[in-house]
């Protein structure tokens, strides 16, 4: 009995160490599994067998150069379409409120000439304090979203005529004026921003660009020939389009016959004063039905939207995230500022002249008064086929001097204006179809010179400046628009006296530009103003900062500024035209002033004391 309940014990405890028969093929399988899984990861991980990195690259590049090409397209269409759908429609509505049947039938208790003088004073006076916000709203907004809202703008004017009132059509007319030059400057600031985004993504590979520092000199000046080029074949197209509306609406089904029209005008050409005289308040024969202009105006509001989600979807941005944040940083006051600092560049100086000429060219008509309203839309499709088709004509600049182009569109309009003065030819004859006709080829030719050549010179003049770029150009499209109020104002006076004013700014911006070119042959050095350092103001994470991270924000700020008072005393920095930076040059106006020596003593006196204090720390330690 005692060995039995011996063995009886003894056979659990044997159980509790029996291994399974298959225990060792179950680890082995685990231990396989993980070693297989750590091999996949690894491999998943690791260097790819046909994975080139440097053909990888090439491709990233190549699709961001078709991007940028992209965007380039997509803003000149929607630049076109927004001045193609303003200026048609703008053109139909003076038309139809001319009209005295149409007035009185209509709207017989509005008055909407004056309701149309009130709108053309909102367009043309407004762009005159444009100088005062453009900057603010472009570094605000961005470059992007300022083309969008600007267009968008646009689009409101289209809509407020669906209810033509005073109340609907004035401000809308103002909010325009509001926004012509900002929309230029960012269009201008942008073509100019993707020619050097795109030198970039070609000479990735270049120290420079992979440090983000500043381009060399001219190095970006054959992409902004070629961008500035397509921007204005496609941008000319818009005088084209834009006379749809009176060519297929209008044209010989509502509108009188020349003869009716044009029955009381007794001179044209050089010898009218004024508006034409005797031109018939009756245009129209019989008035559109108000379905029809609902119509009109839902294509071109339609037209309008379509430009607004061009801007919006198809253009990128302008700069990159964290320059956009350096761009507003700089301080608002400075922003405001920075313009007219600007002008104290002689550069600027002396191209403003050009800037006011382009102003008083774009509104010049002459051939109404002789072939009638039946044929205006004809002259304007020629000039704008012949501005679109001569933009091309500044891709020679890729091969001749850059001044070839201004030179040339200023002989053009030189001797066009010269026989403008003697040629007065008689009302409602269509034997002038031909010279008029030609005279407009050659006018589109000049202003395809002129306006191409002006923009292209600005953004080779200020290539490697690209948070310059809003400034500058917001002062040319700022000096185009007072020439264009001057236009408004000067509608009274005698026809020779308009062509005289602009034959004598057209030979002074030729002399203007001849002394800017000889002074910068001769490495005149420029006056530009220093843009402030960013002030980033961050209020958490200050643990993240190499300061002392107990400095209160007062202190920094009260540090901030005594810097940027410092920094303002050397205000004026002076361009050396060697093509290498200024700070390596190290050219400053006023280098030899009782204040920089005085700042120059300080410094080194600093840098005396550092030093010191340096050497007894290092003597306290051995």
């Amino acid at each position: 009995m005692m060995e039995a309940t011996a063995d009886e014990a003894l056979i659990p405890h044997d159980d509790q160490f029996v291994v399974p028969p298959n225990g060792n093929v179950n680890e082995m399988l685990n231990v396989d599994h993980e070693d297989n899984m750590q091999g996949q990861v690894e491999e998943f991980l690791g260097p790819q067998a046909d994975y080139n990195e440097e053909e990888e690259e090439k491709k990233y590049y190549r699709r961001k150069r078709l991007g940028i090409i992209k965007n380039v397209v997509a803003a000149s269409i929607g630049a076109m379409i927004v001045y193609s759908v303003y200026m048609g429609l703008l053109q139909m509505q003076l038309i139809l409120h001319y009209d005295t049947t149409y007035r009185e039938v209509k709207y017989s208790n509005l008055g909407l000439q004056d309701i149309d003088q009130k709108m053309l004073m909102g367009i043309n006076v407004t762009p005159i304090v444009g100088l005062l916000y453009t900057p603010l709203l472009i570094r605000f907004l961005g470059t992007k979203w300022m083309m969008f809202l600007a267009s968008g703008i646009y689009a409101l004017f289209v809509s407020t005529n669906y209810w033509e009132r005073y109340y609907t059509l004035v401000p809308s007319a103002v909010a325009i004026g509001v926004a012509i030059v900002p929309l230029w400057a960012s269009l201008g600031n942008y073509i100019t921003r993707m020619a050097q985004q795109y030198y970039e993504c070609v000479n990735y590979k270049e120290e420079h660009v992979q440090e983000q520092k500043k381009l060399p000199k001219g190095a970006c000046h054959c992409y902004i020939i070629v961008f500035q080029s397509v921007f204005n074949i496609i941008f000319n197209l818009s005088f084209v389009f834009a006379e749809f509306p009176m060519a297929f609406v209008l044209n010989n089904v509502y509108l009188h016959d020349n003869p009716h029209i044009l029955a009381q005008v007794k001179v044209c050409g050089a010898k009218v004063t004024g508006l034409i005289p005797g031109f018939n308040n009756t245009v129209l024969k019989k008035l559109p039905s108000s379905m029809l202009l609902i119509k009109v105006e839902s294509v071109l509001m339609g037209f309008a939207f379509l430009s607004m989600i061009i801007f919006l979807g198809l253009c990128g941005a302008a700069y990159r995230p964290t320059e956009e944040i350096d761009l507003r940083s700089i301080g608002w006051g400075n922003i405001f500022q920075l313009p007219f600092k600007h002008l104290r560049d002689y550069r600027l100086r002396l191209l403003c002249p050009f800037f006011i000429y382009s102003g008083f060219e774009t509104l010049f008509s002459y051939g109404v008064c002789t072939l009638g309203l039946n044929k205006l839309w004809l002259l304007i499709v020629v000039y704008g086929l012949s501005a679109s088709v001569f933009s091309s004509l500044s891709l020679s600049l890729l091969r001749l001097p850059r001044w070839v182009c201004l030179i040339s569109g200023a002989f053009v309009h030189g001797v066009l204006v010269v026989v403008l003065m003697a040629f007065s030819p008689e009302p409602n004859h269509l034997k002038y179809e031909g010279p008029l006709l030609v005279i407009s080829v050659l006018w589109g030719l000049g202003t395809a010179l002129n306006k191409t050549g002006v923009s292209t010179l600005l953004g080779m003049l200020y290539a490697e400046e690209k948070e310059r770029l809003d400034f500058v150009y917001t002062i040319y499209h700022w000096w185009q628009a007072i020439a264009i109020f001057i236009v408004y104002l000067w509608y009274g006076l005698p026809m020779r006296a308009k062509l005289s004013i602009l034959l004598v700014t057209l030979l002074l911006a030729c002399c203007c530009y001849w002394v800017m070119e000889r002074r910068l042959a001769k490495r005149v050095p420029f006056r530009l103003p220093r843009i402030p350092r960013p002030r980033h103001k961050v209020k958490g994470y200050r643990y993240l900062e190499e300061d002392n991270s107990d400095e209160s924000d007062s202190e920094r700020s009260e540090e901030d500024d005594g810097e940027d008072e410092r920094e303002e005393d050397d205000y004026d920095v002076v361009q050396n035209l060697d093509g290498e930076e200024r700070d390596q040059e190290g050219w400053y106006q006023g280098a030899n002033s009782p204040r920089a020596r005085r700042r120059g003593a300080e410094g080194r006196g600093q840098e005396d004391a550092l030093h010191v204090k340096a050497e007894s720390t290092l003597a306290l330690y051995l």
